[in-house]
C-alpha cells in the first residue's frame, strides 16, 4: 500500500490553488475612483471600436470587482444606445434612443490601471445585446 502522506499533502496543495483561483477577484465599492475611471475608460474604448454610429452611455453597473493585490478591475456593466454620434461632445448627458433604434447591451470588461502612469488598458470586453 502506498503512503498517504504525499497524496493528502498534493490533494491539500490542489484544494488551496483552487480556493485562491476562486477568490481572485474580490467585490469592492462601485463608488471607488479608480474602478469608475476604469469603467469610463472601458465604455470609452468600447464607443470607439464599435462599427454603431451611435454612442452608449454606461445605464447601470451590476458588478464591481478587483483582483487581488493589483490594479486590475472587473466590471460587468449595462449600456444604453443613446440618439449621440459617438464622436459628439458630451456624450454622458445624452439621451437613450426609443422604439425601433433602441438597443440595450451587458458588457463585460476587465481593465487594468497604472495608476503612477495614469495609464488604463482594456484587457477583455465582452458584449451582448439584452
Amino acid at each position: 500500500m502506498a503512503p498517504l502522506g504525499p497524496l493528502l499533502l498534493g490533494l491539500i496543495v490542489l484544494v488551496g490553488h483552487v480556493w485562491t483561483f476562486r477568490k481572485e477577484f474580490y467585490d469592492i465599492s462601485k463608488t471607488l475612483e479608480y474602478f469608475l475611471m476604469s469603467v469610463e475608460f472601458a465604455v470609452f474604448q468600447f464607443n470607439q471600436e464599435s462599427e454603431d454610429e451611435f454612442a452608449y452611455n454606461l445605464q447601470w453597473i451590476r458588478r464591481s470587482q478587483r483582483k487581488r493585490n493589483s490594479h486590475m478591475y472587473l466590471m460587468d456593466v449595462e449600456l444604453g444606445r443613446t440618439i449621440c454620434r459617438k464622436h459628439e461632445e458630451d456624450l454622458e448627458n445624452c439621451p437613450l434612443q426609443e422604439g425601433p433604434g433602441e438597443k440595450k447591451l451587458r458588457c463585460t470588461f476587465l481593465v487594468e490601471t497604472l495608476p503612477w502612469e495614469s495609464k488604463f488598458i482594456l484587457l477583455n470586453s465582452t458584449c451582448v445585446e439584452q
